[in-house]
């Protein structure tokens, strides 16, 4: 029965590192993949949603390009990111065809934007219009994909997703950055600590 139970723990590990793949020589980490899927249909959203969570990736739905935003914490009249916001997104996926802002002005306002430019955004679409896609291409999309999103469309996206300790986050590292800090300085006392305990004496005293 345990064995049973360990064979299996061990089956799962493989699939997810299978299918969260490596990024270079490091493998990726998937549960920490964050993906915000933008899509005004609610079938289409939950397919997509599906999909990504089979491949062990964290995902967040909303149903349009400006939700989307303000889920980034983009403010318009400044053109920037809410500095309180820690959401971080390490991927967009979004439909091309929506009421209000398309996909393609989401592609535009998060490369336009300093804090949401270095997250790849693919588009994808249930109409296949060259022009369109090239657009798209062009505009900065890492992908234009045609629906309906399939299993090997995922494993596409592998190569385009933002690895974890590249993840772009609105917020600022002021919390992260402390307790990083704080531990420099306890190293850095241990090792001095460490060199005055070797420091050779002279004359039966220790060297100051």
């Amino acid at each position: 029965m345990v064995t049973s139970r360990m064979s299996s723990a061990m089956r799962m590990k493989k699939e997810k590192n299978a299918a969260c793949g490596e990024n270079g020589n490091e493998p990726v980490q998937c549960d920490e993949m964050h993906v915000l899927a933008v899509d005004d249909c609610l079938i289409e959203r939950k397919v997509i949603e599906k999909l990504l969570k089979t491949n062990f990736f964290k995902v967040t739905t909303v149903d349009s390009a400006e939700r989307a935003l303000e889920v980034l914490g983009f403010h318009e009249e400044q053109s920037t990111c809410a500095a309180s916001n820690a959401f971080k997104v390490n991927m967009i996926i979004t439909d091309y065809c929506m009421p209000g802002m398309t996909g393609y002005d989401l592609l535009k306002k998060v490369q336009e934007t300093k804090c949401l430019k270095e997250i790849p955004v693919v588009i994808i679409s249930s109409e296949n219009v060259p022009q369109r896609i090239t657009s798209c291409l062009a505009g900065g999309a890492k992908d234009f994909i045609i629906k309906p999103l399939k299993l090997a469309d995922v494993t596409k996206l592998k190569g385009h997703i933002k690895p974890p300790k590249d993840v772009v986050s609105t917020s600022a590292n002021a919390s992260s950055s402390g307790p990083v800090s704080s531990k420099r300085k306890i190293s850095s006392g241990r090792a001095r600590g460490k060199m005055s305990e070797r420091r050779p004496r002279v004359g039966g005293l220790t060297s100051v």
